[in-house]
């Protein structure tokens, strides 16, 4: 048996079902292998080595599976670099899998090679180079294990060629699955579970901040009963976002540079923030000398590395989400919060007042991203998934849609990939065949990977796709408008004609610049069974707000 074999046969142990990547010379062998076994593993051929890394983002993000990707040595490892970075600051499980150079030429600057574990070290959660066959099945499965269990993470393996080609005159023994020894620990303290369960009792202006972390311990359900056993109001970091359905009582929207006023403004008069599975980080927080030292902060997490890394808690809790939150549920009682949530409800209306009905005023001639979002609540499906890039169409899409189904939002959150959206929609409508996705993408980052154009077409993948273009890149202009009085410096875009593109891969597609046929066109697209494109003229001249300038406080937000 090769060492090609070994590797595909160790991914089909691991009950792999999808590879997503880009042939080249140093991987040809495991090709090879993959081509015996295309019955069992089917590989999806992007465009570009960082278009198979995204989709691979989008498959783990939907299935909670460890997303496959496989490249070449030299650029095309290195590719992959934006990707792992994404993935690593947004907990997301990966296995890349490297092409090398023959063993006998590293360090010889031979064609297509590059070092690339120390060009990873920083934005993986592991990697291992492998230049023996008998390492193989131990070390892909010990990366699997890696990738997902405590904090996800991306992995990288690099496989150098005459390893691939090497035969393994030993017999190969798949053992029979276990479970794995680097299984997070589920024990709970219970000593400071009690102490957070007083501090919640004594608190009169508590709030729950929530993060991705919730999804990745697939403790939504936890976390709806908790917030509900405690009455307390609910915020959520951009990746948190759909952990609550939209409509809840107790989900007051999003917190942050973009997040909803409400939250803004009473997080620095709360005397008691729980924050569950999330990192303090910039966006979120602001400046973090304007929360009061009197503020008791419970940080629940999974990862230590975490706590107290901005912001010192009072108490904190490490260990599963699930199982310090039953705990909690089991275990409170009562809470009266209803001044405190009284309070909250008043701010929404003047957001309402100030920012909402703003963006829906119907004097308006051009077409805003938040009307377009509302169109797309009215027609979507009610198991959709929301794929959106970076910039302004971002946060009005987190902002303004309607989070009715769980796992239902994917974006790039920590790094803000732009090119990320498209890639990421192909493999989370691999992962998930029968919910709808979504794509929403600006004019910008839609050229960044629209390449992957091509991917959909030979696969034929039924995504819609929403390109919001103002002819800018937006979200930059908003800060030249804002900061750096309205000095335009390269932020306009000339665009090729989008829907004349789509044509040219084989994808309905539609334009539209007025109002009027904007319902029209959502309605259509959203019923189409086919992959769907439709280009969308918005205002050029629009701000996404709230906002809350950078490195200053939270309660700096303007409108």
């Amino acid at each position: 048996m090769t060492g090609a074999e070994i590797i595909v046969k160790t991914l089909i142990y691991n009950k792999v079902k999808f590879i997503f990547g880009y042939p080249g010379g140093a991987v040809m062998p495991i090709y090879d292998s993959l081509f015996t076994y295309k019955k069992q593993i089917k590989h999806i051929l992007t465009r570009h080595e960082q278009g198979s890394i995204h989709a691979a983002q989008g498959y783990a993000r939907v299935t909670g599976k460890p997303g496959i990707c496989l490249s070449t040595s030299g650029p095309g490892s290195s590719n992959l670099i934006t990707g792992l970075a994404d993935a690593l600051i947004d907990s997301t499980p990966l296995l890349c899998i490297t092409g090398q150079v023959s063993s006998n030429l590293l360090g010889t600057d031979a064609f297509q090679e590059i070092d690339i574990i120390d060009i990873s070290i920083p934005v993986t959660k592991w990697n291992f180079q492998i230049t023996k066959p008998d390492q193989i099945f131990e070390v892909i499965s010990k990366g699997l294990n890696i990738a997902t269990n405590g904090r996800p993470g991306p992995i990288l393996i690099d496989i150098t060629k005459n390893t691939q080609v090497q035969q393994l005159n030993q017999v190969i023994i798949f053992p029979p699955k276990t479970k794995t020894n680097l299984k997070t620990q589920n024990k709970i303290n219970k000593k400071e579970l009690q102490k957070v369960i007083k501090t919640i009792k004594k608190a009169r202006k508590p709030i729950i901040i929530i993060g991705q972390g919730v999804k990745l311990a697939n403790a939504e359900n936890q976390l709806k009963k908790f917030a509900e056993k405690t009455n307390i109001p609910v915020a959520s970091t951009l990746l948190g976002m759909g952990i609550l359905k939209t409509n809840h009582n107790l989900n007051y929207g999003m917190l942050g540079m973009h997040g909803n006023y409400q939250n803004n403004i009473l997080i620095l008069k709360s005397d008691l923030i729980i924050a569950i599975g999330l990192r303090f980080d910039d966006r979120l927080i602001g400046n973090i000398k304007t929360i009061s030292p009197k503020t008791i902060i419970i940080h629940i997490d999974i990862d230590n590395y975490e706590i107290n890394k901005r912001l010192k808690s009072t108490i904190y809790l490490l260990g599963n989400l699930k199982h310090n939150l039953n705990y909690l549920i089991k275990n409170f009682k009562t809470n009266s919060t209803e001044k405190w949530l009284k309070t909250f409800n008043l701010l929404k209306k003047v957001e309402r007042k100030y920012v909402k009905e703003k963006e829906f005023l119907k004097t308006k001639i051009g077409i805003t991203m938040p009307e377009v979002i509302n169109y797309i609540n009215l027609y979507k499906k009610t198991n959709c998934i929301l794929v959106t890039d970076v910039g302004q169409h971002q946060m009005s899409a987190s902002r303004y849609f309607n989070f009715t189904t769980l796992k239902s939002q994917i974006t790039s959150g920590g790094l803000g990939t732009m090119g990320f959206a498209l890639p990421a929609a192909i493999g989370a409508k691999i992962g998930a065949k029968r919910r709808q996705v979504i794509c929403i993408v600006g004019d910008g980052g839609f050229q960044m990977t629209i390449q992957e154009l091509g991917t959909i077409m030979q696969y034929e993948i039924p995504i819609k796709i929403i390109i919001l273009n103002n002819n800018f890149l937006g979200m930059v202009k908003q800060w030249q408008d804002l900061f750096f009085n309205r000095r335009f410096s390269n932020t306009k875009i000339y665009n090729p004609n989008f829907t004349n593109l789509s044509k040219a891969y084989n994808i309905k597609s539609k334009k539209v610049f007025v109002k009027e046929k904007l319902k029209e066109n959502i309605n259509k697209m959203l019923k189409s069974k086919e992959v769907f494109l439709i280009e969308i003229l918005v205002e050029k001249e629009y701000n996404t707000l709230p906002m809350i300038p950078t490195e200053k406080s939270v309660s700096k937000i303007c409108f």
